[in-house]
């Protein structure tokens, strides 16, 4: 098979590398999937580069990137039904804790790890599931169904935070969304009922003036840091505060008594390490708001394998208006 790989951290065009490998043979409760695409997230910028925290070389001597993707299942080992074989699946924690992810034209991984895809679902949708669509999806309802509540949603015009405007929507919420003014447009026809630069110097204000005066249940983040004092005045008695992410600031003071005296759940989403049962429900409701029509996961750009470093880098520029997705056939 084919395979981008590396072997040492640093920049995209210096350390990946195309090459053949063995193919991917299924162990007992494994299947092999012919992969289609395979999607490029942040967290695979900066596992290849070296950047995250406490660890200063690769954990393993060959790693083929990528936790995400979509393709065909083509081989099943030991234990996994032989029914399995042609059942069009979406990958999530394709590289977690593995050598060999999906920059790759094959997979074998536990069959678990290989969700059967709704009928009406493209593989290039499939290949965005894994981390940005469970990610919006467990950070919308992981608080319970929020029907008739205000959602803010910080970076609403980011792949999670699109994904988390439409999924709030759908399940009847209230959203304000924060953004670049270049983005309004894109995130209101999201379904944003109000979008804010998230620069402004009055940011909680218009919170709040949006929200008619009213502080609001539940908040989704991306920066995490950035936004903890505006979330603190903004974020209602007893509510909720689920952050993904916190680049600008990762090491944020937390103001402790004022989050404390409003009772307020604070969780932070890694997706990698969800719980099987949240896992499974979320990617329940997933299938249920594609299925329904009512979840569109834009791509900006789809690349051949051997452009795997360029995908890397555009990945890594951010201001993107939807994934990028390498096509491994």
């Amino acid at each position: 098979m084919k395979a981008v790989t590396y072997t040492t951290f640093g920049d995209a065009a210096d350390v990946l590398q195309l090459q053949n490998m063995p193919l991917q043979t299924p162990g007992p409760g494994e299947v092999t999937v012919d992969l289609a695409f395979s999607g490029v997230n942040p967290s695979d910028i900066k596992a290849r580069a070296g950047s995250r925290p406490g660890i200063t070389k690769p954990p393993f001597p060959v790693i083929i990137p990528h936790s995400d993707g979509s393709g065909v299942i083509s081989a099943v080992g030991a234990g996994v039904p032989a029914s399995r074989i042609g059942q069009r699946v979406w990958i999530w924690n394709g590289q977690w804790k593995r050598a060999f992810g999906t920059a790759a034209t094959q997979i074998a991984l536990p069959e678990a790890q290989a969700v059967q895809m709704p009928d009406p679902v493209s593989l290039e949708t499939g290949a965005v599931l894994g981390i940005p669509g469970l990610t919006a999806c467990h950070a919308v309802f992981s608080g319970g169904d929020p029907i008739d509540q205000t959602i803010l949603i910080h970076g609403g015009a980011g792949t999670v935070g699109y994904l988390a405007v439409q999924l709030a929507k759908w399940a009847g919420a209230s959203v304000i969304a924060t953004a670049s003014p270049r983005d309004f447009e894109r995130v209101c026809d999201a379904g944003a009922d109000f979008v804010i630069d998230y620069s402004a110097d009055d940011l909680a204000d218009q919170i709040l003036d949006a929200n008619k005066g009213q502080t609001v249940g539940r908040i989704i983040d991306v920066e995490f840091g950035q936004n903890v004092e505006t979330n603190t005045t903004v974020i209602s008695e007893n509510g909720r505060i689920n952050a993904y992410g916190s680049a600008q600031h990762m090491t944020p003071i937390l103001p402790f008594y004022p989050l404390m005296f409003k009772a307020v759940t604070l969780e932070v989403v890694l997706i990698y390490l969800l719980p099987g049962n949240a896992r499974a429900t979320a990617i329940e409701t997933l299938h249920a708001a594609l299925v329904d029509g009512a979840l569109v996961c834009p791509i900006q750009k789809v690349l051949p394998l051997r452009d795997c470093a360029r995908a890397h880098d555009l990945v890594q520029a951010g201001n993107r208006t939807g994934a990028v997705l390498i096509e491994t056939i």
